[in-house]
């Protein structure tokens, strides 16, 4: 059984940064970057195409390169990676232990939690039927395939991911529909500009799937007006989902408390109700869901932590 003092779990922007401050301390951090279980190794940003609003970077910067670079500079750092999921956590005296896919064992006295979250989906049938086969949750990944180019597309949700995948995919589709359940939407003022600008999107609001149709690929879906419950259908080649996330949290929820919604409680400083456990970034912090941020909760986290090993 591999012994560390601190370990961390995901691989996004929070989990990447707390490694390097923990580096820097000297404190020889093992992080866990993931691999199945929480979907994209460096987190959503690798999903994400231009990001203007992290700072040091005048012109923006690809999602992808930058959790590469971050990456990067974590190893430089001296973090040691690897490229697996944690399957159990169990604290065992004063240390905790975990068993991760590759069938190993650590013991850790002290973790930081930063496996972020995931796309929600809907609770359809036929959304099951047509995923990967005209449905997806990640325009960026998706949206310049051959079965999506210059076709007519839906994207579901009315938040600002929803308004960057919609501005996204008229990169590649005739005409892109934004459909979203209330009628208003929620996204900030600056997101819903650029949605108005763009002449290839088409808001529907008041209205929500209740199936999808086709033969092999996506037809179209079928839509409630949640006013009338009158039904309606949109031909479409592709749906684009985003409509929220979940946290990763599931081999945690026996082991550290929870909310309602399944994201970590943590004290101001960043510690979970079990003393050695802390928490940064999305799985903690539903309400912004910003790279920046969670950067920073990583940072706290980290500092948090070596204060807390010093003083043990």
């Amino acid at each position: 059984m591999k012994e560390k003092e601190v370990v961390v779990i995901g691989s996004g922007p929070a989990g990447y940064t707390a490694s390097i401050y923990l580096s820097r301390a000297m404190l020889n951090p093992l992080l866990f970057e993931g691999f199945n279980a929480g979907g994209t190794v460096g987190g959503q940003l690798m999903t994400t195409g231009l990001v203007e609003n992290f700072p040091g970077f005048q012109d923006g910067i690809d999602g992808q390169t930058l959790m590469t670079q971050i990456r990067r500079q974590a190893i430089n750092c001296g973090v040691e990676c690897v490229t697996s999921d944690i399957l159990s956590v169990k604290k065992e005296g004063e240390n905790f232990i975990l068993s991760d896919g590759n069938e190993e064992k650590y013991s850790a006295k002290s973790l930081i939690i930063a496996t972020g979250s995931l796309a929600k989906r809907l609770d359809l049938e036929s959304e099951k039927k047509f995923w990967t086969k005209g449905i997806s949750a990640c325009a960026v990944c998706d949206g310049g395939l051959p079965i999506f180019r210059n076709k007519i597309l839906a994207v579901i949700g009315g938040g600002d991911s929803a308004i960057e995948e919609a501005v996204y995919l008229t990169k590649f589709a005739q005409k892109v529909y934004l459909i979203h359940r209330r009628d208003e939407l929620r996204a900030s003022k600056i997101m819903q500009k650029h949605l108005r600008q763009n002449p290839k999107i088409e808001t529907l609001l008041s209205k929500i799937p209740v199936e999808f149709y086709g033969e092999n690929l996506l037809a179209g879906i079928k839509l409630k007006d949640t006013k009338t419950q009158e039904i309606s259908t949109l031909q479409v080649s592709g749906c684009f989902e985003a409509i929220g996330n979940v946290p990763n949290t599931k081999f945690f929820k026996d082991l550290i408390k929870l909310d309602e919604n399944g994201y970590v409680i943590v004290d101001e400083n960043n510690m979970t109700n079990i003393s050695g456990i802390f928490a940064a970034g999305d799985v903690m912090s539903p309400q912004y869901r910003q790279a920046i941020i969670a950067a920073g909760n990583g940072a706290k986290a980290a500092l948090a932590c070596e204060k807390w090993i010093l003083n043990k």
